[in-house]
């Protein structure tokens, strides 16, 4: 899922190899191998590949991951379907599920169903299933933290490297690491919108750049996706977010340039008919919160500080609300002080 999603999630981080190699070919394992890009730590797929090596996990597999409408398998009890986002809406979901972004029209699909929840409050349901992951987050809003060659790469049909199927060209298989993570790092530093590579061969950089510009809020977005379809993995149905469509408390909803509109690392308040939970997407937590404990937090996530939220709650049980949060190691605010008076 990593490899696909272009999210590390807590993998600890490498720097000069890659985590997991995608082969469409099997004819450029031996320049792989022959390469610095992969290590004994890496886990290479490559199509039918049975045998052994001393150096990379090699697993063999059928089907494509790049391929829309094929299904991935790599042993008899595990089965992957790889759809495309436009038609994703219109198929059932009979087990796990990739979605790609395969090009302008899924892009505007995306975007369209993006607005509505950001709006409305309303999710599509698809993109809720637990059982589904959208791939290439980094160019979808989601920023490149973690991404790169050194989390994932795809050698194409004609020995091409990229991060994704869809990616630039980052080199060849046989190119050293240092050269394919240059060429990615040149790439996206062209671009005013992380990650220029990662869609970049199936989507136009001067569509997808303007587009993640005017919605500063996609990273929340997908982190709001997360947190829906693990409650839901859990039996719960969400009937609300913060910050999409509405608020817990209605007057934070009246306030102008609310603090938790851009980053994803805050964590999202969500809520059922019986009750709130609050998720941080970075860190894979969720726990369950009293109801005036979640007016409090989201008090604190809509204002950035104490000094600012006063306006809802008390100065004492906000600072009480913060301190709850800041011993479980998660953070109500961007700003480095919370109650310094500074949003």
């Amino acid at each position: 899922m990593s490899w696909a999603t272009g999210h590390a999630g807590r993998l600890p981080h490498r720097e000069r190899s890659a985590r997991t190699v995608v082969l469409e070919a099997p004819q450029y394992v031996p320049a792989l191998l022959a390469s610095d890009v992969v290590d004994a730590a890496t886990v290479v797929f490559t199509p039918g590949h049975s045998g052994v090596t001393d150096g990379p996990l090699i697993v063999g597999y059928e089907g494509s991951l790049s391929e829309l409408g094929v299904e991935f398998s790599h042993d008899p009890g595990f089965y992957l379907q790889i759809q495309a986002y436009g038609l994703s809406q219109y198929m059932s979901v009979a087990g796990p599920t990739v979605i790609r972004v395969a090009g302008d029209t899924d892009f505007e699909t995306y975007l369209r169903d993006a607005d509505q929840a950001r709006h409305e409050g309303v999710f599509t349901d698809f993109l809720t299933n637990p059982m589904i992951q959208l791939a290439d987050l980094p160019a979808l809003g989601a920023g490149p933290e973690g991404d790169g060659p050194s989390l994932r790469l795809h050698v194409g049909q004609s020995g091409e490297l990229s991060t994704s199927p869809g990616g630039k060209r980052l080199g060849t298989a046989g190119d050293s690491f240092e050269q394919i993570a240059a060429e990615w790092a040149r790439i996206n530093s062209e671009s005013t919108q992380p990650c220029a590579v990662c869609l970049g061969g199936w989507l136009p950089e001067t569509t997808r750049a303007p587009a993640l510009a005017e919605r500063p809020w996609l990273g929340r977005y997908l982190a709001a996706l997360d947190g829906i379809r693990t409650l839901r993995a859990r039996g719960l149905n969400v009937t609300g977010v913060s910050g999409f469509g509405g608020r817990l408390v209605t007057a934070l909803s009246e306030l102008p340039d609310a603090a938790d509109v851009m980053d994803p690392a805050l964590p999202l308040l969500l809520w059922t008919d019986e009750a709130v939970y609050a998720h941080s997407s970075r860190q894979g937590r969720t726990f369950q919160l009293k109801h005036d404990t979640a007016e409090l937090a989201e008090a604190l996530l809509v204002c950035g500080s104490v000094e600012a939220a006063v306006r809802i709650g008390d100065r004492e049980d906000l600072k009480r609300v913060q301190a709850l949060f800041d011993a479980a190691g998660i953070k109500l605010s961007s700003g480095a002080l919370i109650g310094s008076g500074e949003g």
